[in-house]
């Protein structure tokens, strides 16, 4: 079984590498991975295929990490950039999306109605509003760690999620009215 390294330096300057099993770390990320996805592409299928597609990079790479969180990091910065890349290709572009978002609160369990609630008006925004929420709310990433991921400026996604609670206050209020 492949071993994925991680490597932390002490206060005296000494390194020591802890080894981690790469079940061991694909057990560990495989849900965070999963659901980052699906709040890409909507669906659970195309999720799992990404979040497959990630691990396998993660097994097959020689790349020595820093930290879990190095990581963690590493993998979220490869799970965005995989779904940008599916999102991109002509066939996805072109096809016609049935915006069936049943699929999605089927295959995950809330503890209230409202919760199942903000969860399907989260996935009704747009992919980059939906994006910056769940990496900030769910996730617990900083504006900071978001921008790095994203490629972006601190500025850029404080002003996204501002217009993401925003659009969210709209629809759930809509939701509310009927």
């Amino acid at each position: 079984m492949e071993c994925v390294e991680l490597k932390r330096a002490e206060k005296t300057e000494i390194s020591k590498r802890y080894v981690f099993s790469f079940s061991e770390i694909a057990e560990r990320y495989w849900d965070t991975l999963f659901r980052i996805a699906l709040n890409y592409y909507g669906n659970s299928s195309d999720a799992e295929d990404t979040v497959q597609d990630v691990m396998l990079k993660l097994y097959r790479s020689n790349k020595t990490f820093d930290s879990d969180e190095h990581i963690r990091n590493w993998l979220i910065r490869v799970t965005i950039n995989a779904c940008k890349t599916n999102l991109s290709h002509f066939w996805r572009k072109n096809r016609v999306s049935l915006d069936d978002l049943s699929e999605i609160a089927e295959n995950t369990s809330f503890e209230s109605t409202e919760q199942s609630d903000i969860f399907m008006a989260v996935m009704s925004l747009h992919e980059q509003h939906r994006t910056v929420l769940y990496l900030y709310y769910y996730e617990d990433f900083t504006t900071k760690e978001i921008a790095e991921m994203l490629s972006t400026t601190e500025n850029h996604i404080r002003t996204r999620l501002s217009r993401a609670r925003n659009k969210l206050k709209g629809v759930l209020a809509d939701g509310q009215g009927n």
